[in-house]
């Protein structure tokens, strides 16, 4: 039936099958069902007749016999069905031997048959074992899922006053959008959340998207974790996890480090999706719930943002969870917040990041001075990506006694998460993955002095020419000459 529907095109009206097991029959019963002129071929004279007493068309000769070839001469598409894999190759062999142009579909058993076929000139192979293992695989994912939601229900359903839902540091829209989704279970199950996060929310296109979606925050700070009963963990691990324990929730598309005393109610940690949006999407289709349009539009840009449009990572799980949410997203929005204005600091950060910036091979390294807004550096670090010939960015600056540094890459060979980890994890805190990722340094422990307003000039150029000689080794490239951004 699969192969079927996969030709059942206006052009190709006149079918022929080769050999009428139970994979022929079905296919045959399908097509004529469709309306479709069908010719059977078997060698088995019981089976013939069986098939004709159902008034389908079929005739008694050998598949391998080259008089076949003459018989389905007429048809636009053979289908060679039979279980006797060498057989479909003769047929095969045979109709293309006499130049026949007909569209062929052919049955193997396992891929070193399939090969064969296509070399012999079959158009499409179909291996009835892999469909079957598909699909046991597709109805164990759904029931899995199944469990998963009733589990998740059950644990929300616990709650006696309150679910807190704790986000990673300085959240990202897939975070964010996550823990809204299941804000949303949680309400159509009546019980109320709190989406809890540290830090700050920075970057501009990350204020835009809460402000302009409208999605209620509260800052780690101002609340008292004791005034909830059920704690959900939601995409944590990228940021640095939070230390709770116990907690009964945990839900992410990256392993957790932390190890937990307790045992966890409920936990789906995913790395096999490349968002923690996707996650929460198939609970919401699962579940069945009308999807708020404000959750579907976070939901979308969270798995946008998270596998930089589709071009990082992406699954055929995140794409079928954002075809599902497409209609009901707010494109409009999604467009404010993929376009947000650039403050004046943001601006300077980048104009001084393009100044100092110094090129080994396609490597680019710049150092952005003293700044305020540390958010300022991920934008600076992303347009500088732009730049021609240039795969890899690091842009770094000084602010509150730390090191901030924000790192990209498109380059597949390389890791930049492991880079920064190499370079400065014995002294500093890092965070991200290949493509993106982050470190924060004391810049005492950097550099063992401390800051004032009389060595400010010191410590930068101590900072700079440390930094990007430990950043240069740990990309493997030689920073003893390199393009600088100074005219040098």
């Amino acid at each position: 039936m699969s192969a079927a529907s996969g030709i059942t095109m206006a052009s190709m009206s006149t079918y022929a099958i080769l050999g009428c097991g139970s994979v022929g029959h079905a296919v045959a019963e399908e097509l004529v069902n469709e309306g479709k002129d069908v010719l059977i071929l078997d060698a088995d004279e019981g089976r013939v007749e069986a098939l004709r007493d159902q008034d389908l068309n079929a005739q008694q000769a050998d598949i391998v016999e080259e008089a076949v070839v003459e018989m389905v001469s007429d048809r636009d598409v053979v289908l060679i069905m039979s279980s006797d894999v060498s057989a479909n190759a003769n047929a095969v062999e045979n109709i293309r031997a006499a130049d026949g142009d007909q569209f062929i579909v052919a049955r193997a058993d396992d891929p070193v048959s399939a090969d064969e076929l296509t070399e012999l000139g079959a158009d499409v192979v179909i291996n009835p074992s892999a469909v079957i293992a598909d699909s046991a695989l597709r109805a164990l994912e759904t029931g899995e899922l199944e469990y998963k939601a009733t589990q998740l229900s059950d644990v929300i359903d616990g709650t006696e006053e309150r679910m807190a839902i704790l986000i990673h540091r300085s959240p990202d829209p897939d975070s964010i959008a996550s823990a809204a989704a299941l804000r949303a279970i949680a309400a159509s199950r009546d019980v109320e959340a709190d989406i809890i996060y540290e830090g700050e929310i920075g970057h501009q296109e990350n204020r835009a998207f809460v402000n302009l979606l409208g999605i209620d925050l509260e800052s780690q700070d101002s609340i008292d974790l004791d005034d909830y009963d059920t704690l959900a963990l939601v995409d944590v691990a990228k940021g640095g996890e939070p230390l709770v324990d116990p907690v009964d929730i945990v839900i992410d598309h990256y392993e957790h480090e932390h190890e937990y005393e307790h045992d966890t109610a409920f936990s789906d940690i995913r790395p096999n999706v490349s968002a923690t949006s996707t996650i929460l999407t198939k609970y919401i289709q699962e579940l069945d719930l009308t999807l708020d349009q404000t959750v579907a539009t976070a939901l979308l840009y969270g798995i946008r943002a998270e596998t930089l449009d589709f071009k990082r990572d992406t699954t055929p799980a995140d794409l079928t969870a954002a075809a599902y949410l497409y209609p009901f997203a707010d494109h409009d929005t999604l467009e404010q917040v993929e376009s947000p204005s650039m403050s004046p600091e943001t601006l300077d950060v980048l104009a001084e990041a393009i100044r100092n910036r110094e090129v080994q091979g396609s490597h680019l390294v710049s150092n952005a001075g003293f700044i305020r807004d540390r958010d300022a550096l991920a934008q600076a670090a992303q347009h500088l990506l732009n730049l021609e010939g240039i795969t890899t960015t690091a842009v770094f600056a000084i602010a509150d006694d730390t090191i901030y540094l924000a790192a990209r890459s498109k380059d597949i060979r390389m890791n930049i998460g492991k880079v920064l980890s190499d370079a400065f994890g014995e002294m500093g805190e890092t965070a991200g993955h290949s493509t993106d990722a982050s470190v924060e340094i004391p810049l005492g422990i950097f550099t063992g002095l401390e800051t004032n307003d009389d060595n400010r000039d010191t410590l930068l150029k101590l900072t700079e020419e440390a930094v990007k000689r430990k950043l240069f080794e740990a990309m493997g490239v030689d920073s003893s000459s390199s393009e600088s951004g100074n005219g040098n």
